[in-house]
């Protein structure tokens, strides 16, 4: 028995769908314990292609459980989609397989609607992010006036949270941020119809987890976004909502840190960004371009062009620090076959100085430029590699670069999109 917390190690999209997809064929159930939908996973399966946004990706295995914990916040809406979307492509979403936590909060259309104004309002200065109302819905988490699932199944306390919300939420909406308000019976209808639909699946996550942990169930908790997008550790302002480090599995899922055996990173072989934030490596080149145009850097949630630099080891490290990993997995391997020269970012030189760590404020990062290592690409196609020996002497002296200045192990390497194009190197669940 093993109990395994996978999380980004950049900013998100590092390809961490693929990798828990992997892992769930040892696991019993999959949880996801923070964010909301403004995060997506993509796999390919059979050369059909999966965005997930809500449910844990592990839903395309039979036999699994998967569990939505109390700290991700929750589109009824985009949930029930998710659902519809993944029974018409022959996959049973039912509640043997979903658990919801009866705990977690909702995302109201007054969060969508603030989150869309401020970003406007803001202009050039705007964070970037998704839409869809993440930030506010957390907003009102902390004020403990937030709405969770439970809510949805009492009509009468709904509506009284709903309204109480609602007189404050339009007073912003009107006199600040000067966009029309929202009609309360209208949402009243639709939630509250929401609520029928889900009610089969809220159940209590913690008291579920707690019992598979006894029953000696092999358990895997599903991270979305990245390390540097955690509200507290990340590049501040320019982060999610919530915090994105393995930590957090804890308190997002209800379960005792002593429970959790492993944490694996997902890096990606170049570093990714999306919206606005420093990003040292960033490159701005013809390198840039082709990176994403191979790599399909488009966000799955909103189909916006990724930022696309050099590998940041810098990044890295401080993810390792943050998460206490156990092992490195690598990612999206395959896109940098053709490019001549690579690059990894060793240090940051900060004014007269080196450092080896992410500075802690943002204008401290944004004067850092990346000291560069170079290393010969590769040519050959490396996709069809399913063993580490094989793989071409280049590839491998790039790997085993990114082990030695990690100080940390290599455990999975994607060679490819597909489940099967993946190097095995050490199974998370076996005990080490």
């Amino acid at each position: 028995m093993a109990n395994v917390v996978v999380i980004g190690t950049q900013w998100g999209d590092e390809g961490k769908g693929k990798v828990v997809d992997l892992l769930t064929e040892k696991a019993d159930c999959v949880v996801r314990f923070q964010g909301g939908n403004n995060a997506g996973h993509t796999l390919v399966v059979n050369n059909q292609k999966y965005i997930f946004h809500l449910i844990p990706s592990g839903i395309l295995h039979q036999g699994k459980t998967c569990l939505i914990g109390n700290g991700v916040v929750i589109d009824p809406g985009v949930l029930i989609e998710e659902m519809d979307r993944l029974q018409e492509h022959g996959f049973a979403v039912t509640p043997e397989n979903l658990v919801v936590s009866r705990y977690a909060h909702i995302i109201m259309p007054y969060h969508r609607a603030l989150d869309m104004a401020r970003e406007k309002r803001k202009g050039r200065t705007k964070i970037g992010t998704t839409g869809r109302g993440i930030g506010p819905c957390y907003e009102d988490k902390v004020s403990r006036s937030g709405i969770r699932v439970h809510d949805l199944l009492d009509p009468k306390s709904f509506s009284e949270k709903l309204h109480r919300n609602l007189e404050e939420k339009n007073f912003l909406l009107r006199h600040f941020f000067e966009e029309e308000p929202l009609d309360p019976a209208a949402i009243e209808d639709e939630y509250l119809a929401y609520g029928e639909r889900l009610a089969p699946f809220a159940g209590n996550v913690s008291e579920f987890l707690h019992n598979a942990d006894r029953e000696g169930k092999n358990l895997l908790f599903e991270g979305a976004q990245g390390t540097h997008l955690d509200i507290d550790h990340g590049t501040y302002p320019f982060v999610t909502s919530s915090n994105t480090v393995a930590g957090n599995a804890c308190c997002g899922a209800g379960i005792g840190p002593t429970r959790i055996h492993k944490v694996f990173g997902v890096v990606k072989a170049y570093t990714t960004r999306v919206g606005c934030g420093p990003f040292p490596t960033e490159l701005l080149d013809d390198t840039g371009i082709r990176i994403r145009e191979i790599g399909g850097e488009f966000g799955a949630t909103t189909g916006r062009p990724r930022r696309c630099g050099w590998l940041d080891m810098v990044v890295v490290n401080t993810a390792i620090r943050l998460n206490g990993l156990s092992g490195l997995v690598i990612t999206k391997l395959d896109v940098l076959t053709g490019i001549p020269v690579l690059n990894i970012a060793t240090a940051y030189q900060c004014g007269p100085g080196q450092r080896e760590t992410v500075p802690p404020e943002l204008e401290a990062m944004e004067a850092c430029k990346p000291v560069l290592e170079e290393f010969p690409g590769w040519g050959e196609d490396i996709r069809r590699v399913r063993r580490f020996a094989d793989l071409p002497h280049n590839t491998k002296n790039y790997l085993r670069a990114i082990e030695e200045r990690a100080r940390m192990p290599l455990a999975i390497i994607s060679v490819g999109p597909a489940r099967d194009e993946t190097i095995i190197l050490r199974d998370p669940f076996e005990n080490s």
